[in-house]
């Protein structure tokens, strides 16, 4: 397995960014929140040393929207922004997927960095080029496939996180060696997220880039063997939905580790993935997150919630499942019974 040509992994992030901004004579932006902006920006004193026009918006999942994306252009044209600007994207997976978004519209598109300060963007959200907003309350409706320019990634940002972060970022990290093998599982159950040794995390890092960078390779647009990075995500993506309707809104990664218990149930009951390495994983899983329970009047809500998913067609709601650790199968069909009954497992091993 490689890295993407586009990503560098490294300890000195200003370094990197240097090398790309020392002779480029066009405007340059940089996208941050109120915590980026206030925890990681001085991390890069390039940018201040070249005066980026810094673009701050409010940080969340809620603010991953169409009004968002108008304030950024605004502020851009407000900068004089042209089609010889270069776009830095220094924050988590909503920033990344927003400023990429508004970098590849803006002008008809100009170049753009991610430099990812979450363990959760840093293993997905900032490579393989998937680009959206949310709308309607679905999540990444609005979007479009387009590769960063430039993916920076270094464990010294992670430094600023607490361990909540971190452990959501794990979720994702658990999809990746369920993808791969149980070795990486069993490495990735060696990172305690309470006290972290940042140079095992940098290596498991770079373990699952190269991973998931195996998949974006053979199927850049998602049309087949890349939709199996969305295990766990068709109804972790559907309970994260619903959290927001609730006092408890969910980090993305808590979500899908719920959501890879669920499927996990599927792939024992349809592909007989091991129930052995089911509880392997979901006592994992229950050791990192807490519980999010939802009363059995909310399955069909959930349930609604997952025909909306982007990899479903023929009015199927269709499952990334695994037979085993790197063995597994796209668009899968479930009964609709058999998905209540994953979520009730759910519920059960959590009471």
């Amino acid at each position: 397995m490689n890295l993407p040509e586009n990503v560098v992994c490294t300890l000195n992030a200003d370094g990197e960014l240097r090398k790309i901004t020392e002779n480029f004579a066009g405007k340059v932006f940089v996208l941050t929140d109120e915590n980026t902006v206030k925890y990681c920006l001085d991390k890069l004193p390039v940018l201040k040393e070249i005066q980026a026009v810094v673009i701050t918006i409010k940080s969340g999942e809620q603010y991953k929207n169409i009004s968002t994306l108008q304030e950024i252009w605004t502020q851009m044209g407000e900068n004089h922004g042209d089609r010889k600007s270069l776009f830095v994207n220094l924050g988590g997976g909503v920033i990344g997927d927003m400023g990429g978004l508004a970098a590849s519209l803006f002008k008809r598109g100009i170049k753009f960095v991610n430099i990812p300060t979450t363990l959760l963007s840093q293993v997905d959200a900032s490579c393989g080029g998937k680009l959206a907003v949310d709308f309607n309350n679905l999540k990444n409706e609005i979007g479009l496939f387009r590769n960063p320019d430039k993916v920076i990634i270094s464990t010294e940002f992670l430094k600023t996180l607490d361990a909540n972060q971190l452990k959501s970022g794990m979720a994702e990290m658990i999809k990746h060696a369920l993808l791969y093998n149980e070795d990486y599982f069993d490495r990735l159950c060696e990172f305690d997220p309470q006290k972290p040794d940042y140079e095992l995390l940098s290596r498991l890092i770079e373990t699952s880039v190269m991973i998931k960078n195996e998949f974006v390779s053979k199927d850049p647009t998602e049309k087949g063997i890349r939709k199996m990075l969305n295990l766990g995500h068709t109804i972790g993506h559907a309970i994260e939905s619903y959290s927001f309707e609730t006092e408890k809104p969910l980090l993305h990664g808590e979500a899908v580790a719920a959501g890879l218990v669920c499927e996990l149930y599927l792939s024992n009951n349809y592909l007989d993935f091991s129930h052995k390495k089911l509880m392997k994983v979901t006592r994992l899983i229950n050791d990192l997150f807490p519980p999010f329970l939802f009363k059995f009047d909310k399955y069909e809500h959930l349930y609604s919630l997952m025909t909306f998913d982007k990899k479903n067609s023929g009015g199927n709601i269709n499952f990334s499942l695994v037979k085993n650790f790197g063995v597994y199968e796209i668009d899968c069909h479930c009964k609709k019974e058999d998905v209540f009954q994953a979520l009730s497992f759910y519920n059960q091993i959590n009471i």
